[in-house]
């Protein structure tokens, strides 16, 4: 007998929490949509998506490490990897219409110096391991390495110093783009391909 009474007394003061919670206007109360569910009217709220992620293991962050700084370095150098494919050809091409060795070498000097003011800051300005990724990415433009472009356009004593340089920061003048071992390179750039085709 005891609990009809608690019970009611418990359901009137709901009804009474809930008829003052809904005439509040102040700035604790939040208005949300309302759905009919059967005879009974429901609050709604969609909550945003939420993607619980634990941080990734060691391994992994170096390995994502070193995909982003291949990527970074990828994205910066293939422009003028694709440059110096097209000025090679151009320059093969010019130079096979000289005769004569003097004719040959002013037009190299030119061209070296019109480069220079071209490309010369911005190459200046890349970083070690950038260098070594357009050393790779002039050999997949060209079908050459370095080291024999520079042979062929500035003789051998020239490219052994240049090479020289090179070693002594780290790099190889005749270092190759290999589709094996490079693949993570061929990728990138098939990004890049694929996002030039929608600009």
């Amino acid at each position: 007998m005891l609990r009809i009474p608690i019970i009611t007394a418990l359901c009137v003061l709901c009804l009474v929490c809930t008829a003052a919670a809904q005439q509040r206007n102040g700035a604790d109360s939040v208005a949300v949509r309302a759905v009919m569910n059967g005879t009974q009217l429901m609050p709604s709220i969609t909550l945003p998506i939420v993607e619980v992620v634990d941080r990734l293991p060691k391994r992994l962050r170096k390995e994502r490490e070193r995909w982003t700084r291949l990527r970074n370095a990828v994205y910066v150098t293939y422009p003028y990897a694709r440059s110096a494919g097209r000025v090679l050809k151009d320059v093969n091409q010019e130079l096979n219409t000289f005769s004569n060795k003097k004719q040959r070498k002013a037009y190299l000097s030119s061209k070296e110096k019109e480069l220079k003011t071209q490309f010369g800051d911005k190459l200046e300005n890349l970083s070690v391991y950038q260098g070594k990724v357009l050393m790779k990415l002039i050999h997949r433009e060209t079908g050459e390495n370095c080291y024999e472009i520079i042979r062929e356009l500035k003789g051998g004593f020239n490219a052994r110093v240049y090479q020289t340089v090179a070693f002594f920061f780290g790099g190889n003048l005749k270092s190759e783009f290999n589709s094996r071992d490079d693949r993570d390179i061929e990728m990138i750039i098939e990004e890049i391909e694929l996002y030039r085709r929608f600009y």
